[in-house]
């Protein structure tokens, strides 16, 4: 099937490394321009490395979401090297583990600011140029906890599931202009994330995380976790234009994780 993404800019936020570095991959293999952003230098040049030995046509960016004021100098670089951004694949990392009460006021803002706000101004920059071409896709990556809040991932819930609500209101405005908006959200991917949060969880519960991963994929119908790659291809398909009709859902990719409809 072809996706038609061939020679699309696609920018691919936290793409040095885990569900990004899958996505940004995949689209380089269907022939997109691929601009990837992280804050990690070290991972960046890895995750270029990688797509250069796939022949892609790639741009690195050094790009620390927490700072609003580079958002502008970010995306002009992009333009003037590869054009205006058609594709928007918006993908922050996580907050530490913390229940939803008794958080510091500071680290709501400190976490409102990279998850929620840079999302919101990234997607504000690029979207003239979409709307003007008639042409766009803003895809933004969640969570589960979005659908069925996740324990002690207080902030992650919270602030995840504000983006759903925006990105909805935003889909109804631009759908006209040939600019699609959805959200995905991941369920038990394999990623260092994930790790993390297992790792985390056997820490605070005292077990191993052996046991808390073969707790956590005995509750997943498929009976693993995901592959990034299974993840990036959901993605992929959304930016497509296989998918011009799909706009303002929010798409799971859980294996049957998530047991509300």
């Amino acid at each position: 099937m072809d996706l038609h993404l061939q020679n699309k800019v696609a920018l691919i936020m936290g793409a040095g490394g885990g569900l990004g570095s899958a996505i940004a991959k995949t689209f380089a293999q269907e022939g997109s321009k691929v601009v990837i952003a992280d804050i990690n230098q070290e991972a960046l040049d890895a995750a270029q490395a990688s797509l250069k030995a796939l022949g892609a046509d790639v741009l690195p960016i050094l790009w620390d979401l927490s700072d609003l004021s580079v958002i502008d100098k970010h995306v002009s670089t992009i333009e003037a090297h590869f054009g205006q951004v058609d594709i928007l694949v918006n993908n922050t990392g996580g907050p530490p583990p913390t229940p939803a009460y008794g958080q510091p006021v500071e680290l709501w803002q400190k976490n409102f600011q990279l998850m929620v706000l840079s999302v919101i101004a990234i997607t504000d920059r690029v979207l003239p140029g979409m709307r003007e071409g008639k042409w766009g896709r803003i895809i933004t990556s969640t969570s589960s906890g979005v659908v069925a809040p996740i324990p002690n991932l207080g902030i992650s819930n919270a602030l995840r599931l504000s983006l759903v609500g925006w990105s909805k209101t935003l889909s109804r405005e631009v759908a006209r202009d040939g600019v699609t908006v959805n959200v995905i959200l991941p369920g038990r991917i394999s990623t260092d994330r994930i790790r993390f949060l297992d790792e985390a969880k056997a820490k605070r519960e005292n077990r191993s995380v052996e046991e808390v991963s073969a707790e956590s994929t005995g509750s997943i119908p498929v009976g693993r976790y995901g592959l990034p790659q299974e993840y990036a291809d959901v993605v992929a398909f959304l930016a497509s234009g296989r998918a011009s009709y799909v706009t303002g859902t929010v798409q799971r990719v859980d294996g049957g994780l998530l047991a509300n409809i």
